[in-house]
């Protein structure tokens, strides 16, 4: 399985991370590894995800940055590993 790194910047909103998790889950990604810290602004949050999956990130990419409150994704790196389920 790939495994991919994640960069998202978005406006906080309590649902935010929410509506994440359901778009990585329904385009068939698992996450391996999150972590959220508030960005400069206190409105802003920046979201590091690595997830893992068959299916090409763009697939993941694109639908994420059509979110409402999402300002940009960019994908940091991607990796060849075994997971083991």
């Amino acid at each position: 399985m790939m495994q991919h790194q994640l960069s998202i910047q978005a406006r906080f909103r309590p649902e935010m991370l929410e509506r994440v998790l359901r778009v990585v889950r329904h385009r068939g990604f698992q996450v391996c590894a999150m972590n959220m810290a508030s960005g400069s602004n206190c409105d802003d949050i920046n979201i590091e995800l690595t997830v893992a999956s068959q299916r090409p990130v763009d697939l993941l990419s694109s639908q994420l940055s059509k979110l409402m409150d999402v300002s940009s994704v960019e994908i940091q790196q991607q990796s060849s590993q075994q997971i083991s389920a």
